[in-house]
């Protein structure tokens, strides 16, 4: 089985072109990434189903295609355009929130990646969060029913 170089080629400047936008901090360039490796895994599939132009099922003389990967384009096609909306309608969210596209950097991953430890969080905060809240006041309301539903 031989592949075309061209098909090679373009798979390789689209998982070189999508890795380069996945780095990128614009949530916008990390989406259209990650369409670009969907598209160049879907090359790759396509790539291993055989010779071109053979059809998918045996018998005519001619050697046959496998359908399979082409049973995996068409499922990849449609996980990454349900992937790429979620993701969209992600990014939509944030920018009616934020009114930025752009991703920030974790302190503490940061730390971590020059070879730092990171400051440890004070354990005995004062402060409590919003979740420790409807935590309590879910196990008051369950001792209040005193297990009886």
């Amino acid at each position: 089985m031989s592949v075309s170089v061209a098909i090679l080629g373009a798979m390789a400047v689209l998982y070189a072109a999508g890795v380069y936008l996945l780095l990128e901090k614009s949530v916008t360039r990390i989406i259209i990434g990650f369409l670009l490796i969907g598209n160049a895994t879907n090359l790759l599939l396509l790539s291993l189903s055989g010779p071109p132009g053979g059809p998918p099922i045996a018998g005519s003389g001619r050697p046959s295609s496998d359908p399979l990967p082409q049973a995996l384009i068409l499922t990849a096609i449609v996980i990454t355009f349900a992937v790429s909306a979620f993701l969209m309608a992600l990014v939509y969210r944030s920018w009616r929130l934020a009114q930025e596209d752009e991703v920030t950097p974790d302190e503490a991953d940061v730390a971590v990646g020059r070879g730092d430890q990171p400051e440890p969080e004070d354990a005995a905060s004062d402060e409590e969060s919003e979740f420790d809240r409807v935590e309590k006041d879910e196990l008051r309301t369950d001792a209040n029913d005193g297990g009886v539903q």
